[in-house]
Protein backbone atom coordinates (compact mmCIF):
# COMPACT_ATOMS: atom_id res chain seq x y z
CA UNK A 1 0.00 0.00 0.00
CA UNK A 2 1.44 3.38 -0.94
CA UNK A 3 0.46 6.68 0.83
CA UNK A 4 -0.15 9.29 -1.84
CA UNK A 5 -0.88 12.64 0.37
CA UNK A 6 1.82 14.54 -0.52
CA UNK A 7 2.06 16.17 2.39
CA UNK A 8 2.03 12.98 4.50
CA UNK A 9 5.31 12.32 6.20
CA UNK A 10 4.97 8.86 4.66
CA UNK A 11 4.58 10.11 1.52
CA UNK A 12 5.75 7.61 -1.54
CA UNK A 13 6.59 5.00 0.69
CA UNK A 14 5.41 1.85 0.50
CA UNK A 15 3.88 -0.19 3.66
CA UNK A 16 2.42 -3.30 4.41
CA UNK A 17 -1.59 -3.31 3.95
CA UNK A 18 -3.45 -5.11 7.16
CA UNK A 19 -7.22 -4.32 6.82
CA UNK A 20 -9.02 -1.41 5.51
CA UNK A 21 -12.21 -1.07 7.14
CA UNK A 22 -14.69 1.87 7.76
CA UNK A 23 -14.66 3.86 11.44
CA UNK A 24 -17.89 6.33 11.94
CA UNK A 25 -18.45 6.80 8.00
CA UNK A 26 -15.00 7.06 7.62
CA UNK A 27 -13.17 4.75 5.21
CA UNK A 28 -9.62 3.99 6.64
CA UNK A 29 -6.58 1.33 6.17
CA UNK A 30 -4.53 0.00 8.48
CA UNK A 31 -0.96 -0.41 7.77
CA UNK A 32 2.34 -1.41 9.42
CA UNK A 33 4.49 1.90 9.66
CA UNK A 34 8.18 1.67 9.36
CA UNK A 35 8.75 0.52 13.05
CA UNK A 36 6.22 -1.92 12.42
CA UNK A 37 3.29 0.19 14.71
CA UNK A 38 -0.15 -0.50 13.47
CA UNK A 39 -1.29 2.92 11.76
CA UNK A 40 -4.76 3.88 10.70
CA UNK A 41 -4.42 6.24 7.05
CA UNK A 42 -7.53 7.73 5.55
CA UNK A 43 -8.19 5.26 2.59
CA UNK A 44 -8.11 8.45 -0.08
CA UNK A 45 -4.77 9.27 1.12
CA UNK A 46 -3.22 5.78 -0.43
CA UNK A 47 -3.71 3.85 -3.43
CA UNK A 48 -6.65 1.79 -2.35
CA UNK A 49 -8.52 5.08 -3.68
CA UNK A 50 -8.27 5.60 -6.99
CA UNK A 51 -6.53 9.07 -7.97
CA UNK A 52 -9.35 11.94 -7.79
CA UNK A 53 -9.34 12.36 -11.58
CA UNK A 54 -9.21 16.56 -10.77
CA UNK A 55 -6.13 16.29 -9.09
CA UNK A 56 -4.37 13.97 -11.93
CA UNK A 57 -5.64 16.34 -14.48
CA UNK A 58 -4.29 19.94 -12.63
CA UNK A 59 -0.89 18.21 -12.16
CA UNK A 60 -0.28 20.76 -9.33
CA UNK A 61 -1.60 23.64 -10.78
CA UNK A 62 -4.45 24.50 -8.71
CA UNK A 63 -4.24 24.30 -5.64
CA UNK A 64 -7.70 23.96 -4.80
CA UNK A 65 -11.09 21.37 -6.07
CA UNK A 66 -14.12 23.08 -7.46
CA UNK A 67 -16.32 21.32 -5.22
CA UNK A 68 -14.10 22.14 -1.99
CA UNK A 69 -13.99 25.75 -2.55
CA UNK A 70 -18.03 25.77 -2.52
CA UNK A 71 -18.58 23.83 0.34
CA UNK A 72 -16.08 26.55 1.91
CA UNK A 73 -18.00 29.19 0.72
CA UNK A 74 -21.11 27.43 1.83
CA UNK A 75 -19.88 27.48 5.08
CA UNK A 76 -18.22 31.27 5.24
CA UNK A 77 -21.92 32.12 4.23
CA UNK A 78 -23.87 30.32 6.61
CA UNK A 79 -21.33 31.09 9.82
CA UNK A 80 -21.68 34.75 8.28
CA UNK A 81 -25.63 34.65 8.34
CA UNK A 82 -25.52 33.42 11.77
CA UNK A 83 -22.94 36.00 12.95
CA UNK A 84 -25.28 38.57 10.94
CA UNK A 85 -28.33 37.50 12.77
CA UNK A 86 -26.79 37.73 16.34
CA UNK A 87 -26.75 33.80 16.73
CA UNK A 88 -23.19 33.70 17.97
CA UNK A 89 -23.62 31.31 20.65
CA UNK A 90 -21.88 28.69 18.27
CA UNK A 91 -19.07 31.09 17.63
CA UNK A 92 -15.65 31.84 18.90
CA UNK A 93 -13.87 35.24 19.19
CA UNK A 94 -10.53 34.89 18.71
CA UNK A 95 -8.81 37.57 20.23
CA UNK A 96 -4.93 38.60 19.79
Amino acid sequence: MRVTHRFHPLFGRELEFVKRRRNYGDDVVYVYDLDGELLPVPAQWTDAVPADPFVEAAAGRAAFRTEDLLELAGRVAELAARVASGDTASVRRISP
